[in-house]
């Protein structure tokens, strides 16, 4: 059940009809169109550039880029993510659309065909990647109950005249039973997180989850009673039913899945990429991607590529 490269989407919601057999020699003489919507922010965009610039340079072949669904934290320089990055896109080639609802995938003779965009927009492809982070479930059924949002809440410091200067790296502690870590930012200040509970989609931060923060990095560090509280927020990560990653496909033709890296995300979005890459271009993984493969899941793995298609 092989699939011709017409396009490739991977999406931080995306969905994919994979060969097992495909070979990446199979690619070059025709065009493909990698779409990638995903989830503005934090791991899950960091996973869909790597994945994005990564396939572009294998393939050599045009990219789309969509911001598919919420805000959230990251920042660089106090701007959103995904604008920062909206300019290296551009330069690498990636056509980047911000703002975009993906309503669903598309299905066609069993098997997923691209998606259909909230304003009714088709986009159509031979792979798609679901990666849309806590919020993957909603693009297909298969992951209703192997993804969940675990909630988390982030402090921002800025550092102000007289106080002690803020650590110049990374300090992690455990107060109380409780991690906490602090990072150090530009111009002084820091990041203090994290906070976890499965509450659902909530993302309103809430007076208990700031002051246990607050009193458990003065705890390891008392010198940040003296900075000022710029920003409260509040995110969501993507758990799995064991808190190891979903990588890998929902069958061979169903779509390809990246999500459930829960506090992990950041860190391993680097080898989720390759993993997605080398899926993508020759049809496997490593040894070692394959053991965070859907197949642990046995309904995952019974369930068809395109519910009700």
């Amino acid at each position: 059940m092989g699939f011709g490269m017409g396009r490739v989407l991977i999406a931080a919601v995306l969905a994919a009809g994979l060969s097992a057999t495909a070979r990446a020699q199979d690619y070059p003489s025709r065009p493909v169109t990698m779409v990638v919507p995903f989830t503005s922010g934090g791991s899950t965009e960091i996973m869909a550039r790597l994945i994005t610039q990564g396939l572009e340079t294998k393939l050599g072949k045009p990219v789309i880029l969509l911001e598919a669904l919420d805000r959230v934290l990251a920042r660089v320089a106090g701007e959103p993510l995904s604008r920062f990055y909206e300019a290296e896109h551009r330069a690498h080639g990636v056509e980047v659309r911000l703002g975009i609802g993906v309503g669903k995938l598309i299905g066609r003779d069993g098997r997923v065909a691209g998606v259909t965009l909230a304003d009714g927009e088709e986009i159509a492809a031979d792979a798609v990647l679901v990666a849309a982070g806590a919020r993957s479930a909603a693009l297909h059924p298969a992951l209703d109950g192997l993804v969940r949002p675990v909630k988390g809440e982030i402090l921002r410091l800025a550092h102000r005249p007289g106080a002690f200067p803020a650590p110049v790296r990374t300090v992690r502690a455990l107060v109380d039973g409780r991690p906490v870590y602090a990072v150090p930012r530009d111009g002084g200040g820091l990041v203090v997180g994290a906070t976890q509970a499965d509450v659902g989609f909530d993302t309103e931060p809430t007076v208990g989850g700031v002051r246990d923060l607050l009193r458990d990095v003065e705890r390891v560090l008392p010198g940040v009673a003296e900075f000022a509280l710029l920003e409260v927020a509040a995110g969501l990560r993507p758990g799995s039913p064991d808190n190891l990653p979903l990588i890998g496909g929902l069958g061979p033709d169903g779509p390809l899945v990246a999500t459930g890296h829960h506090r992990n995300g950041i860190l391993l979005a680097p080898s989720t990429a390759a993993a997605i890459g080398d899926l993508v271009t020759s049809g496997r993984m490593s040894a070692a991607a394959s053991h965070f493969g859907l197949a642990r899941f046995s309904r995952a793995a019974a369930t068809p590529a395109v519910m009700g298609a």
